[in-house]
């Protein structure tokens, strides 16, 4: 009997102990409650971010995360600077952009260094499709204007030498509606993400011509290593909520560390049900085309930012405008994924 009161008293010294210290952690952090803006969340791009979400990995560091979904990146940002969200899950392209124009965030987790981005167009044109050049005065659905899958076309515009203005963007969003649109042959061509482009793919209906999912891709499309989708926030922000901006990169990291080791089956298993669109198998396909471009470290470098500032300077006129001023040590910061790398091995 004694022996049992004494391991009952151990059991809730231990709790108590464990409770104590997830109040010091919660005490620690600045800003507990935080709002993630993130455009188009059931996209693979932005998997690492469900991940920590839903296995518990933000609540394990004392945060209580709301995430609000746009319809695309550049709608999140939108609401980072206008003050309704702490923090983005984006494209490391807008750190640049903001940055030239002298509104200065900062990327503090990289969640993907491929952007897996695609672009489809029905059989027909893809069958005569040889080159950007085939694109101009058409209609291409992107996720927003001015997000990164927006980018991603005039990319391909600028290396045949046309404007972004040679053709008309329409933005789609990213789930049914971006579908819907194309098969109701509103645009002309797609410029977007999975699950959306394999559902795309999957009618037989459509072929990607320009596709980021592949290692070729990637180096045909952009040159090299580059810098995708991240977590990014203003620069103030970091300095007056450090420990909240490092329990941030922890669950990130932490999520990544977990997807490095994952099966598509247990993927599967932790995102919601409406990610699959109610076909299980082609969810998994889709996940294994992407599973390469993940980060595994959070980290980012200056050889990939440099790269990214490349393809920018070809037709984004901020960036253009900005010239040799843009500081492309100051859009990124890896000291938060060193540190977080080195609590989740």
């Amino acid at each position: 009997m004694f022996k049992k009161i004494i391991g009952a008293a151990l059991v809730l010294a231990a709790a108590s102990l464990a409770i104590t210290a997830n109040v010091a952690n919660a005490q620690a952090l600045e800003k507990k409650k935080i709002t993630v803006a993130v455009g188009g969340k059931g996209l693979f791009y932005y998997l690492p971010l469900t991940l920590a979400e839903r296995l518990g990995y933000f609540k394990d560091e004392g945060l209580d995360v709301e995430i609000a979904d746009f319809a695309g990146g550049a709608k999140a940002l939108q609401a980072l600077v206008g003050g309704s969200a702490d923090l983005v899950s984006g494209a490391f392209e807008h750190t640049i952009n903001m940055q030239a124009k002298k509104q200065p965030i900062t990327a503090v987790v990289l969640q993907a260094g491929y952007s897996s981005i695609t672009l489809v167009l029905p059989k027909d044109k893809a069958a005569k499709y040889k080159s950007a050049k085939d694109l101009k005065g058409l209609k291409i659905g992107v996720t927003a204007p001015g997000s990164s899958t927006n980018m991603f076309v005039n990319n391909l515009l600028a290396k045949e030498g046309l404007k972004p203005t040679e053709v008309s963007i329409v933005g789609t969003g990213a789930g049914s509606g971006a579908v819907a649109a194309m098969e109701k042959g509103e645009i002309d061509g797609m410029s977007n993400l999975d699950p959306v482009i394999s559902q795309l793919e999957a009618s037989g209906k459509y072929v990607a011509v320009a596709d980021s999912r592949t290692e070729k891709g990637m180096k045909d499309i952009y040159g090299g290593d580059y810098l995708a989708s991240c977590i990014y926030v203003n620069s103030d922000f970091i300095k007056k909520n450090p420990n909240t901006t490092q329990a941030v990169v922890n669950a990130m990291v932490h999520a990544l560390r977990w997807l490095a080791k994952a099966t598509p089956e247990q993927v599967m298993a932790v995102v919601p049900e409406s990610y699959r669109g109610g076909n299980r198998g082609l969810y998994k396909a889709a996940l294994l085309k992407n599973m390469v471009g993940y980060s595994t470290d959070g980290q980012m470098s200056m050889k990939a930012a440099q790269n990214v500032y490349k393809v920018l300077k070809q037709f984004e006129p901020s960036v253009i405008a900005a010239g040799d001023s843009i500081n492309l040590q100051a859009t990124y910061d890896n000291h938060f994924a060193v540190k977080a790398g080195a609590k989740y091995k």
